[in-house]
Formats: C-alpha cells, sequence, structure tokens
C-alpha cells in the first residue's frame, strides 16, 4: 500500500475530514489533499507529526529509501536556502559602494578618497547611473531575501538571474570609468554570489 493511500484509511479510521487532520498535524487542507493525491511526501517533520498522531511508526507509513529520500531532498532545500539567503545579503553589501570613500577626488594637487555622494571629479552623467545601478543591486538583495522567507523559486530564480547580469555590468562600467577601489569589492560580491550559486547547485 501506498503513503497516500495509507494516509487516507489513517484518517478515515478516525472519522477525520482533511481539514480536521490539517488542523490536528499544524498543515494546510492542501498540502493533505497534495499527500493523498501522491501529488507529493509530506516534510521529515510532518512525517513524525502523522506517525506521532495516529501512533504508527515511520517503517509504517514509508519505506527507509522514500524516507532517505525526502530527507535528502528536505537538506538540499535547506542549503539552497541559505544559499539564497546568503546571495541577498550579498547583494545587501551594495550599500558600501555609496558610503565608503572609494572613489578619486582630485583637490588641488592632490587626490582624496571620498564617498559616492561627495564625488565630483566626475563626468555629470555617470554619478546618477552609478546610483542607480547600486540602488537596484541592493533593492534586488531585499527582494531576494523576502522571496526566500516566503519560499517562491520561481521569482527568486529570476532575481538571481537579474542580479548577477546587473553586477557583470557594473563590473563593466566601473571597469571603463576605471575606478579601481569599487571596482574590486563589486567583483569580490560578484564572486561571493558566484560561489553560493556552485553552493546552490551542488
Amino acid at each position: 500500500m501506498e503513503f497516500k493511500e495509507k494516509l487516507q484509511e489513517l484518517r478515515k479510521s478516525r472519522g477525520l475530514t482533511q481539514e480536521e487532520l490539517a488542523a490536528q498535524l499544524y498543515v494546510s487542507r492542501t498540502a493533505i489533499s497534495k499527500w493523498e493525491s501522491g501529488r507529493g511526501y509530506p516534510s521529515i517533520d510532518s512525517l513524525k507529526e502523522i506517525s506521532s498522531y495516529f501512533s504508527v511508526s515511520l517503517d509504517e507509513l514509508l519505506s527507509a529509501e522514500k524516507v532517505l529520500t525526502i530527507a535528502e531532498k528536505e537538506n538540499r532545500s535547506n542549503i539552497r536556502g541559505v544559499c539564497d539567503l546568503l546571495f541577498g545579503i550579498a547583494d545587501l553589501f551594495s550599500f558600501m559602494l555609496i558610503i565608503l570613500p572609494l572613489y578619486p577626488n582630485r583637490a588641488g594637487d592632490f587626490i582624496h578618497s571620498v564617498s559616492l555622494w561627495a564625488y565630483t571629479d566626475i563626468a555629470s552623467w555617470v554619478k546618477p547611473v552609478y546610483l542607480i545601478l547600486f540602488v537596484s543591486l541592493i533593492s534586488l538583495g531585499i527582494i531576494k531575501i523576502i522571496l526566500t522567507k516566503l519560499r517562491a523559486e520561481k521569482g527568486n530564480k529570476a532575481v538571481t538571474v537579474v542580479s548577477v547580469l546587473l553586477s557583470c555590468f557594473t563590473v563593466l562600467l566601473l571597469a571603463l570609468t576605471r575606478e579601481a577601489y569599487a571596482l574590486v569589492l563589486v567583483f569580490l560580491l560578484l564572486g561571493v554570489k558566484a560561489l553560493l550559486l556552485l553552493g546552490y547547485k551542488k
């Protein structure tokens, strides 16, 4: 007997509706419906709740191999979640490009390092472009963290792609305008994101 059939049988043996069982297990009715139709399996924590509520062992609910598969999938999902969260934080660090003294400002015979706000030794159109790029990266970081918390996979992937492309464009622009210090910082953040993407795929 498959898990979906076992769950239905156990639920009906207690005379429970899907809504009532969902309330007992602290999950949504949709989750119960999904499990009973065979469109998915509960998490390890939910399996333990089912096992405890119906006083049956995990072995009676699922084979050891299936439990291991669910555990591995959950572990990968957790690693992906951590990587996504760190990815968003890496984008948030773009605020340093605005506040740190990374830009060379000439004052007579001297060159001082100043923040983007105080940067005047530059073409008038470049500074607004920098600000738009940096604020966009910070915004993407915030969106990424929110989507990770909401477990919205599709939107999360789109934000990742946009973030990487925007970071690459920022690296190119900073290289063309010869902003060495800011370029190093953006390149490091891009490297961190690349490492996180590798961790995401493992």
